[in-house]
């Protein structure tokens, strides 16, 4: 068996920190990123490393800063410009919900 390293060991309790305040489990993560549930367990419990490409897309979707998995640190953001930086879903299914949203609204007459 692999002797783990610190680092990934660190990184790893990051990533299931930032997966779980997004409330998904490691299967729903994997499949956001495009890696095996396996992975996503191994990577958590410091087994493997995570590859920059892998960190990018892990950010992307969870909409948080490198700094947060690498350091531990969560950058304060400005909510608006957060909400419209973060689409956790697939940009057809996003186009289609916020056109559903705007609809109510003018149903409401909302302003």
């Amino acid at each position: 068996m692999k002797e783990k390293k610190e680092i990934n060991i660190q990184i790893g309790e990051q990533v299931r920190r930032a997966r779980e305040q997004a409330r998904l489990t490691q299967e729903q993560l994997a499949e956001c990123i495009e890696v095996s549930p396996q992975y996503i367990s191994d990577l958590e419990r410091g087994v493997v490393g995570i590859s920059l490409p892998t960190l990018k897309r892990l950010c992307t979707n969870l909409c948080i800063s490198s700094d947060q998995i690498l350091f531990g640190e969560r950058p304060v953001n400005d909510s608006h410009a957060l909400l419209e930086k973060c689409r956790l879903l697939p940009e057809k299914q996003f186009a289609i919900l916020s056109d559903i949203i705007n609809k109510f609204i003018e149903a409401m007459n909302i302003k």
